[in-house]
């Protein structure tokens, strides 16, 4: 069947045929440094607010930032997650972006580039085997949000 992602054949071969290994090692690598853009969805917006035990509009004022499609997670100065100190303090509900990394399609593209975020992210080659399939439902998952990743 086609579908808006017709680019990426679930038929194709891909460099992660046989899998690819990754255990988060909670070391903020993916949290901190260089500012950027967290996408959080409503749905997203009301699981962190309900977790942090606030309001929405209360999230939204105190933790969120306006994007010109939504909204993002506020950084702190250095950069950082308004929400990493010393670990992820929303892991549970953390927005789909931070819960499909690595697998995004800027770093599925190729082998090399692949190997590049495997040079600055420790949990890439740790951790479980992550199935062609599943790497390719979290790949779809994230274009649905996110093309950009």
């Amino acid at each position: 069947m086609m579908n808006r992602h017709s680019d990426i054949s679930c038929s194709g071969r891909y460099f992660f045929d046989d899998g690819l290994r990754f255990g988060c090692q909670r070391c903020g690598l993916c949290c901190t440094g260089s500012p950027g853009v967290v996408r959080i969805s409503i749905s997203e917006i009301r699981l962190l607010a309900a977790y942090l035990k606030m309001t929405v509009e209360e999230t939204i004022h105190r933790h969120l930032r306006t994007i010109s499609d939504g909204f993002s997670i506020q950084e702190e100065n250095d950069g950082r997650c308004r929400f990493y100190r010393n670990g992820c303090q929303v892991y549970a509900v953390r927005p789909l972006q931070c819960r499909t990394f690595p697998f995004w399609l800027n770093h599925l593209r190729s082998l090399s580039r692949w190997k590049k975020v495997a040079g600055e992210c420790p949990g890439i080659g740790e951790g479980r085997l992550f199935s062609r399939d599943e790497i390719l439902r979290f790949l779809y998952e994230s274009l649905d949000q996110f093309e950009f990743i």
